[in-house]
Protein backbone atom coordinates (compact mmCIF):
# COMPACT_ATOMS: atom_id res chain seq x y z
CA UNK A 1 0.00 0.00 0.00
CA UNK A 2 2.09 2.99 -1.30
CA UNK A 3 -1.13 5.47 -0.41
CA UNK A 4 -1.93 7.40 2.91
CA UNK A 5 -4.01 4.64 5.37
CA UNK A 6 -7.36 5.25 5.21
CA UNK A 7 -9.37 6.38 8.31
CA UNK A 8 -11.36 3.48 8.10
CA UNK A 9 -7.93 1.47 7.69
CA UNK A 10 -6.46 2.95 10.77
CA UNK A 11 -9.60 1.82 12.68
CA UNK A 12 -9.57 -1.66 11.72
CA UNK A 13 -5.67 -1.19 12.24
CA UNK A 14 -6.41 -0.14 15.71
CA UNK A 15 -8.70 -3.09 16.29
CA UNK A 16 -6.34 -5.70 14.91
CA UNK A 17 -3.71 -4.57 17.03
CA UNK A 18 -5.66 -4.59 20.11
CA UNK A 19 -5.81 -8.55 19.18
CA UNK A 20 -2.40 -8.87 18.53
CA UNK A 21 -1.74 -7.66 21.94
CA UNK A 22 -3.56 -10.00 23.11
CA UNK A 23 -2.40 -12.92 21.37
CA UNK A 24 1.39 -11.63 22.78
CA UNK A 25 0.09 -12.65 25.98
CA UNK A 26 -2.01 -15.54 25.39
CA UNK A 27 -0.95 -19.34 25.60
CA UNK A 28 0.94 -20.23 22.86
CA UNK A 29 -1.91 -22.90 21.83
CA UNK A 30 -4.06 -19.40 21.61
CA UNK A 31 -1.50 -17.41 20.11
CA UNK A 32 -1.39 -18.19 16.20
CA UNK A 33 -5.44 -18.03 16.26
CA UNK A 34 -5.79 -14.88 17.46
CA UNK A 35 -2.36 -13.44 15.54
CA UNK A 36 -4.76 -14.80 12.54
CA UNK A 37 -7.81 -12.93 14.00
CA UNK A 38 -5.91 -9.76 13.67
CA UNK A 39 -4.64 -9.93 9.92
CA UNK A 40 -8.32 -10.81 9.24
CA UNK A 41 -9.12 -7.55 10.90
CA UNK A 42 -6.45 -5.57 9.26
CA UNK A 43 -3.70 -6.99 7.08
CA UNK A 44 -1.82 -3.73 8.13
CA UNK A 45 -1.09 -6.01 11.66
CA UNK A 46 2.64 -5.74 11.52
CA UNK A 47 2.67 -7.52 14.99
CA UNK A 48 0.22 -10.35 13.94
CA UNK A 49 2.76 -11.20 11.01
CA UNK A 50 5.62 -10.73 13.92
CA UNK A 51 3.58 -13.30 16.20
CA UNK A 52 3.13 -15.94 13.37
CA UNK A 53 7.18 -15.35 12.21
CA UNK A 54 7.80 -16.30 15.90
CA UNK A 55 5.39 -19.32 16.01
CA UNK A 56 7.61 -20.47 13.50
CA UNK A 57 11.03 -22.85 13.70
CA UNK A 58 14.13 -20.28 13.88
CA UNK A 59 15.97 -19.66 10.50
CA UNK A 60 12.97 -21.56 8.33
CA UNK A 61 11.37 -20.28 5.03
CA UNK A 62 7.88 -19.93 6.85
CA UNK A 63 9.63 -17.52 9.74
CA UNK A 64 11.51 -15.32 6.73
CA UNK A 65 8.48 -15.02 4.63
CA UNK A 66 6.34 -13.95 7.63
CA UNK A 67 8.80 -11.46 9.16
CA UNK A 68 9.01 -9.97 5.00
CA UNK A 69 5.04 -9.70 5.26
CA UNK A 70 5.65 -7.83 8.54
CA UNK A 71 8.03 -5.04 7.22
CA UNK A 72 5.45 -4.36 4.33
CA UNK A 73 2.65 -4.38 6.30
CA UNK A 74 4.18 -1.55 8.91
CA UNK A 75 5.10 0.33 6.12
CA UNK A 76 1.42 0.22 4.64
CA UNK A 77 -0.01 1.44 7.92
CA UNK A 78 2.73 4.19 8.41
CA UNK A 79 2.68 5.57 4.72
CA UNK A 80 5.23 7.54 3.18
CA UNK A 81 4.19 10.88 5.12
CA UNK A 82 4.45 8.61 8.36
CA UNK A 83 8.35 7.88 7.35
CA UNK A 84 8.47 11.71 5.93
CA UNK A 85 7.61 12.87 9.32
CA UNK A 86 8.83 10.56 12.01
CA UNK A 87 12.21 9.80 9.91
CA UNK A 88 15.25 9.93 12.83
CA UNK A 89 12.35 9.42 15.19
CA UNK A 90 11.53 5.99 14.94
CA UNK A 91 10.59 3.93 18.22
CA UNK A 92 9.46 7.04 19.99
CA UNK A 93 6.15 7.46 17.74
CA UNK A 94 4.09 4.22 19.30
CA UNK A 95 2.79 3.87 15.32
CA UNK A 96 6.21 2.86 14.54
CA UNK A 97 7.02 0.20 17.05
CA UNK A 98 5.27 -2.89 15.24
CA UNK A 99 7.08 -1.76 11.87
CA UNK A 100 10.61 -1.40 13.87
CA UNK A 101 10.06 -4.80 16.02
CA UNK A 102 9.20 -6.56 12.39
CA UNK A 103 12.61 -4.89 10.83
CA UNK A 104 14.38 -6.06 13.82
CA UNK A 105 13.23 -9.49 13.31
CA UNK A 106 14.09 -9.69 9.96
CA UNK A 107 17.79 -8.56 10.09
CA UNK A 108 18.07 -11.14 12.22
CA UNK A 109 15.59 -13.72 10.21
CA UNK A 110 17.67 -12.42 7.12
CA UNK A 111 21.67 -13.20 8.61
CA UNK A 112 20.88 -16.95 9.95
CA UNK A 113 19.16 -17.68 6.38
CA UNK A 114 22.93 -16.79 5.57
CA UNK A 115 21.94 -13.32 3.69
CA UNK A 116 24.50 -11.01 5.12
CA UNK A 117 24.43 -8.35 3.22
CA UNK A 118 20.77 -7.75 3.51
CA UNK A 119 20.67 -8.16 7.09
CA UNK A 120 23.13 -5.33 7.52
CA UNK A 121 21.37 -3.27 5.30
CA UNK A 122 18.08 -3.91 7.44
CA UNK A 123 20.02 -2.95 10.63
CA UNK A 124 21.64 0.18 8.87
CA UNK A 125 17.95 0.72 7.73
CA UNK A 126 16.66 0.92 11.34
CA UNK A 127 19.73 2.86 12.72
CA UNK A 128 18.79 5.68 10.31
CA UNK A 129 14.90 5.72 11.23
CA UNK A 130 16.12 6.09 14.98
CA UNK A 131 19.50 6.92 15.85
CA UNK A 132 18.52 6.55 19.62
CA UNK A 133 18.62 2.48 18.50
CA UNK A 134 16.09 1.50 21.39
CA UNK A 135 16.34 -1.63 20.50
CA UNK A 136 19.95 -2.43 20.47
CA UNK A 137 20.65 -3.49 16.84
CA UNK A 138 23.49 -1.63 16.75
CA UNK A 139 25.50 -4.43 18.72
CA UNK A 140 23.92 -7.34 16.84
CA UNK A 141 25.00 -5.00 13.89
CA UNK A 142 28.59 -4.35 15.35
CA UNK A 143 29.19 -8.30 15.85
CA UNK A 144 28.54 -9.01 11.84
CA UNK A 145 30.37 -6.59 10.20
CA UNK A 146 33.23 -8.28 12.92
CA UNK A 147 32.33 -11.54 11.35
CA UNK A 148 31.93 -10.02 7.78
CA UNK A 149 35.59 -8.47 7.79
CA UNK A 150 34.47 -5.07 7.23
CA UNK A 151 36.38 -3.19 9.63
CA UNK A 152 36.22 -0.03 8.35
CA UNK A 153 32.33 0.38 8.88
CA UNK A 154 33.30 -1.32 12.46
CA UNK A 155 35.40 1.98 13.45
CA UNK A 156 32.29 4.18 12.10
CA UNK A 157 29.92 2.77 14.35
CA UNK A 158 31.88 2.48 16.94
CA UNK A 159 32.32 6.22 16.87
CA UNK A 160 29.17 6.73 15.78
CA UNK A 161 28.19 5.72 19.77
CA UNK A 162 31.28 7.37 22.02
CA UNK A 163 29.40 7.30 24.93
CA UNK A 164 28.55 3.60 24.68
CA UNK A 165 29.01 2.32 27.97
CA UNK A 166 28.36 -1.62 27.47
CA UNK A 167 31.61 -3.60 27.38
CA UNK A 168 30.32 -5.01 23.98
CA UNK A 169 32.52 -1.84 22.41
CA UNK A 170 35.76 -2.08 24.49
CA UNK A 171 35.73 -5.74 23.60
CA UNK A 172 35.24 -4.66 19.68
CA UNK A 173 37.62 -2.10 20.25
CA UNK A 174 40.47 -4.46 21.38
CA UNK A 175 39.80 -7.11 18.60
CA UNK A 176 39.86 -4.29 16.17
CA UNK A 177 43.25 -2.87 17.47
CA UNK A 178 44.53 -6.52 16.77
CA UNK A 179 43.27 -6.84 13.69
CA UNK A 180 45.01 -3.52 12.24
CA UNK A 181 48.25 -3.77 14.09
CA UNK A 182 48.61 -7.24 15.50
CA UNK A 183 49.87 -7.85 18.98
CA UNK A 184 51.69 -4.51 20.32
CA UNK A 185 50.91 -1.48 22.67
CA UNK A 186 48.05 -0.84 20.55
CA UNK A 187 45.93 -4.00 21.00
CA UNK A 188 47.09 -4.44 24.78
CA UNK A 189 45.75 -0.83 25.47
CA UNK A 190 42.64 -1.73 24.22
CA UNK A 191 42.45 -4.89 26.22
CA UNK A 192 43.25 -3.34 29.53
CA UNK A 193 40.22 -0.93 29.08
CA UNK A 194 38.09 -4.07 28.03
CA UNK A 195 38.84 -6.08 31.23
CA UNK A 196 38.34 -2.81 33.36
CA UNK A 197 34.99 -2.91 31.69
CA UNK A 198 33.93 -6.81 32.24
CA UNK A 199 37.24 -9.01 33.50
CA UNK A 200 34.42 -11.86 32.94
CA UNK A 201 34.23 -11.85 28.88
CA UNK A 202 37.99 -12.68 28.86
CA UNK A 203 37.92 -16.27 30.25
CA UNK A 204 34.91 -16.52 27.85
CA UNK A 205 36.30 -16.14 25.11
CA UNK A 206 39.47 -18.38 25.84
CA UNK A 207 37.36 -21.21 26.20
CA UNK A 208 38.79 -21.56 30.26
CA UNK A 209 34.85 -20.85 31.50
CA UNK A 210 31.95 -22.85 30.31
CA UNK A 211 29.76 -20.81 27.95
CA UNK A 212 26.28 -20.22 28.61
CA UNK A 213 23.32 -22.25 27.14
CA UNK A 214 21.49 -19.30 25.88
CA UNK A 215 21.73 -15.50 26.14
CA UNK A 216 20.54 -14.22 30.06
CA UNK A 217 17.34 -12.60 30.21
CA UNK A 218 18.69 -9.43 32.39
CA UNK A 219 22.23 -8.37 33.04
CA UNK A 220 24.26 -5.13 34.54
CA UNK A 221 27.36 -3.65 33.53
CA UNK A 222 30.72 -5.59 34.36
CA UNK A 223 28.61 -8.97 35.52
CA UNK A 224 28.75 -12.08 34.52
CA UNK A 225 25.85 -12.16 32.13
CA UNK A 226 26.92 -9.06 30.55
CA UNK A 227 29.90 -10.91 29.58
CA UNK A 228 27.49 -13.82 27.85
CA UNK A 229 25.83 -10.97 25.99
CA UNK A 230 29.10 -9.49 24.68
CA UNK A 231 30.10 -13.49 23.55
CA UNK A 232 26.80 -13.52 21.96
CA UNK A 233 26.86 -10.52 19.48
CA UNK A 234 30.94 -10.26 19.07
CA UNK A 235 31.89 -13.97 19.81
CA UNK A 236 32.18 -14.95 16.13
CA UNK A 237 34.11 -12.09 15.27
CA UNK A 238 36.88 -12.82 17.64
CA UNK A 239 36.48 -16.52 16.74
CA UNK A 240 37.25 -15.49 13.06
CA UNK A 241 39.94 -13.27 13.29
CA UNK A 242 43.58 -15.82 12.87
CA UNK A 243 45.91 -15.64 16.38
CA UNK A 244 43.04 -13.27 18.54
CA UNK A 245 42.25 -16.43 20.59
CA UNK A 246 45.67 -17.55 20.91
CA UNK A 247 46.59 -14.02 21.70
CA UNK A 248 44.47 -13.43 24.21
CA UNK A 249 45.43 -16.58 25.98
CA UNK A 250 48.35 -15.64 26.06
CA UNK A 251 47.76 -11.94 27.99
CA UNK A 252 45.86 -14.18 30.64
CA UNK A 253 46.92 -15.22 33.84
CA UNK A 254 47.46 -19.50 33.68
CA UNK A 255 44.66 -21.05 35.28
CA UNK A 256 45.81 -23.09 38.36
CA UNK A 257 45.59 -26.51 37.77
CA UNK A 258 41.96 -28.87 39.64
CA UNK A 259 43.72 -30.35 42.87
CA UNK A 260 42.81 -33.83 42.51
CA UNK A 261 40.32 -34.87 44.77
CA UNK A 262 41.07 -37.70 47.69
CA UNK A 263 38.02 -39.13 49.02
CA UNK A 264 38.52 -41.67 52.23
CA UNK A 265 36.61 -44.32 53.31
CA UNK A 266 36.57 -47.53 55.91
CA UNK A 267 37.13 -50.68 54.76
CA UNK A 268 35.42 -54.03 56.05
Amino acid sequence: MARKPTARDLHALEAAQDIAYRAWEAPKAKRRALAEKALATSPLCADAHVILAMEEPAGSAEALAHWQRAVAAGAAALGPAGFREMEGEFWGWLETRPYMRALHGLAGALWAAGQAEDAIAQAREMLRLNPNDNQGVRYELLGWLLAEGRDDEVAALIDTYPEEGMAVWPWARTLLAFRREGAGPAADAALASAIEANSHVAPLLAGTKRRPKRPPAMYGWGDANEAAVVLEEIGAGWMLTPGAIAWLKAKLPPVPARRPSHTSGTGS
